[in-house]
């Protein structure tokens, strides 16, 4: 089976299981119902077989549930709620019985919502990659699907598509390649004739021809999948919050029912311990907190998947970040215009930008963008000539214009070379020729977000004890981010696979949270504690193998999120606590025998509304449930509030 059929086919059992657990829940709501609508009329026989009957399938689903927990070696606080409902239909205490049964399938139901709510309708993984290629066959083109590609076929790569397979740029002219989903690095790099090209890269450039070397199956791409794969499959799930005080819990339920029915001799004081400590506080009002945690982050623009993923977000103490398109646009931004002559600033920008617009060249359409945030008026190039990966030529008006490489440009003004400024790490250099003359040169880079420093500090403040820097990029680019941002550590050049590694390193000193964007990011964001992905922009791969997505494409919504899930976290444990104590005492009550089974339960309500009226306090102001109009919202919110400040128009 492949990871992508893998995938679907969980997600679609999951999905599933979240749906029976929600259906479950009107069962005994309407068996309750209907039994006292019967009680109230003079049927109480018939009213009592209502309420067995509406217990007896949660019972039974319950035990199913208990049984697969204790066959992975999880003892879960579910026992003492099918304990309670057991005893309620062996001792004929049914009205007892379908009250817990109504509890516990409530519980059930919300926390399946916890799980659902915030679910994105994702069942692929390979959405970056065409399903077909463009073939030579003889003096044709065939179009083939990429799983009957084989090794020595020659591929045509149209200008924008993903490189299917591995292979070798062939013919005589060059490719420019966008790699920043796989190596990290923003600006396009050209590829010679007889140069490896891996799967998984974007045409930047003109049309090319690719000798394949691998198979699909074979494939850098399709390498990075299965490493996701394996990385799930090693990260283990973590427990609900309440789980972890399930097992003295348990136990003292039991002991103290126990103790009740032998020193009392009446079998109907364990049966209200049981009902009492039936621990719905805990069942309800974790996911309760969850889910309004996780609909306030919804409403922030971010989608955390799971109440797995949003518990453990609270626990971070280590930060993995990648570079471009996380701690940077991703894109080249003009940074600066050197001049050379008389020309201003905006003159060379205008004659350049004009040039550019006849070119669908990354770089080209990073000046045109430029020109036009400085609300240029540019006007149609006439006679333009483009040389692939090296500029352009042509008239703006009167004007002759080269742009491009240095030494391109140099050619075109009969200079052996040019002067250009001191290169900054990361930085490409555009040079501009007018009039025969050398006039200046546009200097890009890949800009830092301006959200970035503060989003740092405020991991920091939220106790996150280590933040390093991960990328695929060149050391020097990756040393000078880190020390903008005053970052504990940095790592440069590392492969997907390394990730990994560096992964596995950090959380020997405590749960990791990685963040990225890019394919390479996808194994590590799968293995650590809770995986990030800035979705707006990020690879398909990457938003799959994540807990949480983005969808405005802010990194300060991260550390929000972080923040939510902290506050959350506190508030779900002030209300397991509160459940237990209260709990305890109502369990003390019907030992001696003040509470009958009955009494406890409506007593057990009574801790339940209290319970979860603290834990809505992790709504803020958000409104609850999470709707798909509060999601749109997030976006709408996204665009208007940050995503034009933030990152301008894509270049």
């Amino acid at each position: 089976m492949s990871v992508a059929n893998h995938e679907a086919q969980s997600w679609r059992l999951s999905a599933g299981t979240r749906r029976s657990q929600r259906l479950l829940v009107f069962v005994p709501l309407l068996a309750l119902g209907g039994g006292a609508a019967l009680a109230w009329s003079g049927h109480l026989r018939v009213a009592q077989f209502l309420w067995a009957a509406g217990t007896a399938p949660v019972l039974l689903a319950l035990m199913i549930s208990a049984a697969l927990s204790l066959s992975r070696g999880a003892i879960g606080l579910d026992i003492i709620a099918a304990l309670a409902m057991g005893s309620a239909l062996v001792g004929g205490e049914y009205l007892a019985g379908i009250v817990v049964a109504l509890m516990y399938a409530g519980g059930q139901a919300l926390e399946a919502y916890a799980q659902g709510s915030a679910e994105r309708e994702m069942t692929a993984l390979l959405g970056r990659v065409a399903r077909t290629a463009e073939r030579r066959a003889g003096n044709r083109l065939e179009s083939v699907a990429i799983e009957d590609i084989k090794p020595g076929d020659v591929l045509l790569i149209r200008a924008g598509e993903a490189v299917p397979v591995d292979g070798v740029v062939t013919g005589t002219g060059s490719a420019l390649l966008d790699e920043s989903a796989l190596t990290g690095e923003a600006i396009p790099v050209r590829h010679d004739p007889g140069s490896f090209v891996a799967s998984g890269v974007t045409n930047a450039g003109a049309p090319f021809e690719l000798e394949a070397a691998k198979s699909a199956a074979e494939s850098t791409y399709s390498g990075v999948l299965r490493l996701v794969e394996s990385a799930r499959a090693s990260k283990a799930p973590m427990s609900r919050l309440a789980d972890k005080y399930a097992l003295g819990f348990l136990l003292a339920t039991i002991l103290l029912a126990g103790g009740a029915w032998i020193l009392a001799n009446d079998w109907r004081r364990a049966l209200a311990v049981l009902v009492v400590a039936t621990p719905c506080p805990l069942i309800l009002a974790v996911p309760v907190a969850i889910v309004a945690g996780m609909s306030w982050c919804a409403r922030r623009g971010v989608m955390v998947k799971s109440a797995q993923a949003f518990e453990e977000l609270a626990r971070i103490k280590r930060l993995l970040l990648d570079k471009t398109g996380t701690l940077t646009f991703g894109e080249a931004r003009l940074h600066r215009i050197h001049r050379a002559g008389n020309l201003s600033e905006t003159e060379i920008l205008r004659l350049a930008g004009s040039l550019a617009q006849a070119s669908q060249h990354v770089t080209s359409q990073a000046i045109v963008a430029a020109a036009h945030s400085r609300e240029i008026a540019l006007q149609a190039p006439l006679r333009v000539a483009e040389s692939a990966g090296d500029g352009l030529s042509g008239y703006v008006g009167d004007h002759p214009v080269v742009l491009g490489r240095p030494d391109f440009v140099a050619k075109h003004v009969n200079e052996a070379s040019l002067p250009v400024p001191e290169a900054l790490a990361g930085s490409t250099q555009v040079a501009v020729a007018i009039g025969r003359r050398h006039a200046g040169t546009l200097v890009f880079i890949d800009a830092l977000r301006p959200d970035a420093q503060s989003s740092i500090d405020t991991f920091r403040r939220q106790g996150i004890e280590r933040i390093v820097l991960v990328t695929g990029d060149r050391a020097e680019i990756a040393e000078s981010v880190a020390r903008k941002l005053a970052l504990d550590h940095c790592i440069s050049r590392v492969s997907p696979k390394g990730k990994l590694e560096v992964v596995r390193a950090e959380r020997r000193g405590g749960p990791v949270m990685m963040i990225g964007d890019g394919i390479n990011d996808a194994p590590a964001l799968a293995l650590a504690d809770v995986g990030v992905a800035l979705g707006a922009r990020g690879a398909a791969a990457a938003s799959e193998a994540a807990d949480v997505i983005t969808l405005v494409d802010r990194l300060d919504r991260i550390a929000e999120a972080s923040g939510i899930a902290r506050r959350t976290r506190s508030i779900a444990l002030q209300s397991v606590i509160a459940g237990i104590v209260l709990s305890g005492i109502g369990m003390l009550a019907a030992a001696v025998g003040w509470l009958p089974p009955l009494a406890g339960a409506l007593v057990q309500e009574a801790i339940d509304v209290a319970v979860v009226l603290n834990a809505l306090r992790s709504l803020g102001r958000v409104p609850w449930p999470l709707t798909l109009s509060s999601m749109i919202g997030a976006r709408s919110e996204g665009s208007s509030h940050g995503g034009a400040a933030a990152r301008p128009a894509a270049l």
